[in-house]
């Protein structure tokens, strides 16, 4: 599924030397993984948000994986599964070697919990929910045997198998809490790490708000490595929790940390360093994420105070397509490149990027930056400047005013840049940061927002942004949870998720998800700016670095081990 993403130029990686490691194999050691935020939350099935998903990552497996080379689907939790011939009846085999992490065994009861008591429960705001729903039909899933599940679809589910990559929960710690009618309180940052138990190569030990987050290997983790060692390797991973980008570049410099996700402007001060400083600069390719602005068209009524989420004149403006339109048009992608990116980096004009592979559609409507076009779209839709003070007017008189949020990081220069630009057609625009978590609250939960500069962490699989694309769905950021679609335009991209996820030939679902491409690039809900080139530089004390565009550096964290030589 996709999450609110913090921008990869936000997450910065670093290896502490080990004091522990033996000199004759390759355990020991520690991980400092450092993040401009604060997780929101433990708790995976509730999560919307990157700084969330980014810890439990560490701590829950699923039934099946993607291979980070290939981007195929891998055996996980289920050592095998058999297919009906109608394709939708499903049966996996689990491994009868996997332990949670507090000891107890994993069983077919904590795959059944999950799905059934967890993401079906409608009383539970699961974006995974919007995923596995078809047709507003579910899965029946059933244990067989304490080591075997059966899935019966509804219909056809083409990503089925990487679908199941969905992390598992443990049913001995939640099944009371869920009958108690509290899991959505359940696994917050007030939780005793203890208490979140999950599969995973790593466990929570420890967290000190606005300081760190301290995680410790999994003694009872199920994989092993081809020698037969048992993983992971290293003994700890640290998440340092840093204001800026740039204290954490300022960081890197003074040797403090061992690894750092640059920004385009970060690249000509660090790459020439590479062998004075021992490190290597890995270029992955264009981000798999996306960045865009995006306006408040929730018609909803706010059931605290009984007035609109957004006022009526806004909402008019937000919802009027030639209004984005010129605001596309006033999107100088060039210079976003030239400056946030020191021109590494790539315009957006689909929703999905060129690293998403065979789905990406590169033949969409596209907006070049032209403000006099802007302007004569904005006066054709009655926006003008008529009392000769600067700013436009809407048709009934009200001036052109909005506020626009975004967090930290290459995001407020990206924000900054369309400001200004906006700001010359007339616009007033009242910008200003958030904390993220606070962001996001505002996006997903209070709807008091009229204007974001955000971005999706992306994939491979259309499908998994059903929760962004549907008008049901919980990310479906603009105007969420709709009961009936708002427009004609997203009843059909409804349709289009429908069908898409139903059709087995892979050349059918892409001329379906095409036409989605060509649907958000023309109706613009979102408006795309930029793609990062993905830029890490590791310096190189440790071994099994296998570093992927779709897995990133880290992918195969259980495998990493500290070199003896910088122990």
């Amino acid at each position: 599924m996709f999450f609110v993403g913090i921008a990869l130029a936000g997450l910065f990686f670093a290896f502490l030397r080990s004091s522990q490691a033996g000199s004759e194999d390759r355990c020991g050691g520690a991980l400092v993984l450092a993040t401009t935020s604060d997780p929101k939350s433990f708790n995976e099935i509730t999560a919307k948000e990157t700084s969330t998903s980014l810890v439990t990552d560490l701590i829950f497996e699923g039934l099946t994986t993607t291979n980070a080379f290939t981007t195929k689907v891998e055996p996980n939790l289920a050592k095998s599964w058999d297919i009906s011939k109608d394709g939708l009846t499903w049966t996996f085999h689990l491994r009868e070697d996997v332990r949670w992490n507090d000891g107890q065994p994993f069983t077919a009861d904590d795959v059944v919990f999950t799905f059934n008591d967890l993401i079906y429960n409608p009383d539970i705001p699961s974006s995974a929910r919007d995923i596995f729903t078809i047709d507003e039909k579910t899965f029946t899933v059933e244990k067989v045997d304490p080591h075997t599940v059966r899935f019966v679809l509804p219909v056809k589910f083409a990503p089925f198998l990487r679908g199941m990559g969905q992390a598992i929960l443990p049913k001995h710690k939640l099944e009371k809490i869920v009958a108690a009618g509290r899991f959505n309180f359940t696994w917050g940052i007030d939780t005793d790490p203890k208490e979140i138990v999950g599969t995973g190569a790593f466990k929570l030990a420890r967290y000190d708000p606005g300081q760190r987050l301290v995680f410790e290997r999994n003694p009872y983790y199920w994989k092993k490595s081809a020698d037969g060692d048992s993983l992971p390797y290293l003994d700890k991973i640290f998440y340092l929790i840093v204001p800026s980008p740039d204290v954490a570049l300022l960081k890197f410099m003074e040797g403090a940390l061992d690894g750092y996700g640059l920004r385009g402007t970060d690249y000509p001060l660090v790459k020439p360093l590479e062998k004075k400083n021992d490190f290597t600069v890995y270029d992955l390719g264009p981000d798999m994420g996306s960045q865009f602005l995006f306006f408040n068209q929730n018609r909803g009524i706010n059931p605290s105070n009984g007035k609109p989420f957004v006022a009526p004149h806004k909402l008019a403006w937000f919802t009027n397509l030639s209004f984005r339109k010129a605001v596309a048009h006033a999107i100088d992608k060039k210079k976003i490149i030239e400056i946030v990116n020191n021109n590494l980096g790539y315009p957006q004009d689909s929703s999905m990027g060129p690293a998403a592979g065979f789905f990406y559609n590169p033949d969409v409507e596209k907006y070049d930056y032209d403000l006099d076009k802007a302007r004569g779209i904005l006066k054709s839709a009655g926006f003008e400047d008529r009392n000769g003070d600067g700013l436009i007017e809407d048709p009934a008189g009200n001036p052109v005013e909005f506020n626009l949020y975004t967090n930290e990081g290459d995001r407020v220069a990206i924000a900054g840049i369309i400001r200004q630009d906006l700001e010359r057609l007339g616009m007033k625009v009242n910008f200003r940061t958030l904390e993220f978590n606070t962001l996001v609250s505002q996006l997903t939960s209070s709807f008091q927002w009229e204007a974001i500069v955000l971005g999706l962490t992306g994939g491979i699989e259309p499908h998994f942004g059903k929760n962004v694309w549907m008008s049901s769905g919980q990310l479906h950021m603009w105007y969420p949870t709709q009961k009936e679609p708002a427009t004609d335009w997203e009843k059909r991209t409804d349709e289009i998720f429908t069908q898409g996820v139903q059709e087995l030939d892979e050349n059918k679902r892409k001329v379906l998800y095409d036409e989605h491409q060509r649907i958000i690039a023309e109706q613009l809900p979102v408006i795309y700016t930029v793609l990062s080139e993905r830029l890490y530089a590791v310096r190189n004390r440790f071994g099994n670095l296998k570093p992927t565009n779709y897995g990133g550096v880290f992918h195969n964290l259980e495998e990493i081990y500290i070199k003896e030589e910088y122990r």
